[in-house]
């Protein structure tokens, strides 16, 4: 984050056109000044395999999600499940996922 050398409010991205060059503006003053990076903002999320199994466990746990009891867990054989559709990474279409009811198992699998 940087800050306006005159008044010292917060300096905003701003795009000059004309010369494509990328500027911090500040809103309260005329103060400008050239980017010295292009890059304005960059936000890596890194998961741990821990992180992603619990997110699995609290979709077990949601009420509002349709449940499934014609459906055997193979991991634990527990005999409930919730489902719903997204996305499965590198696959186009939407995919039907469930997750276990059984929180101390909570696997998930596809149909």
């Amino acid at each position: 984050m940087k800050f306006c050398r005159e008044c010292n409010n917060i300096l905003y991205p701003k795009e000059e056109k004309d010369r494509r060059v990328l500027l911090y503006a500040c809103r309260n003053c005329e103060h400008q000044e050239v980017a010295d990076n292009n890059c304005v903002y960059r936000n890596e999320v890194h998961h741990a395999a821990v992180e992603r199994t619990q997110v699995l466990q609290d979709v077990a746990a949601d009420p509002t999600l349709p449940r499934n009891k014609d459906v055997r867990c193979a991991a634990c054989g527990h005999d409930e499940a919730v489902f719903f559709q997204a996305t499965a990474r590198g696959e186009e279409g939407m995919t039907l996922f469930f997750v276990c009811c059984n929180l101390s198992c909570g696997i998930r699998w596809t149909d």
